[in-house]
């Protein structure tokens, strides 16, 4: 585990999906951002590309649970690695 992906631990969810996300920084979690170019079959996204989530959230954007539909849980994961990027930018952690 890097230091980034530590970083996870007893956060708030900066995934926050409306009506899932159960706000428990106990259950928080990296959850990687998959997108092309960066990732592949068995390789997995860099850590520069997670988002702090709770367990529901990580659920639905790995689409473990589907109550959302795909594109809105992947601009609901975006927008979460964002927040989270801006977070560890401004802690001096990235």
């Amino acid at each position: 585990m890097s230091k980034l992906t530590k970083e996870a631990r007893g956060r708030e969810c900066q995934i926050r999906i409306p009506g899932i996300c159960n706000q428990n920084d106990e259950t928080t979690v990296p959850a990687h951002y998959r997108l092309a170019g960066t990732c592949g079959t068995a390789i997995k996204p860099p850590d520069t590309q997670i988002a702090w989530a709770c367990s529901a959230c990580h659920d639905e954007v790995d689409r473990r649970t589907r109550k959302i539909d795909s594109d809105t849980a992947r601009l609901y994961h975006a927008e979460g690695v964002m927040r989270t990027q801006y977070i560890l930018i401004a802690e001096g952690k990235l």
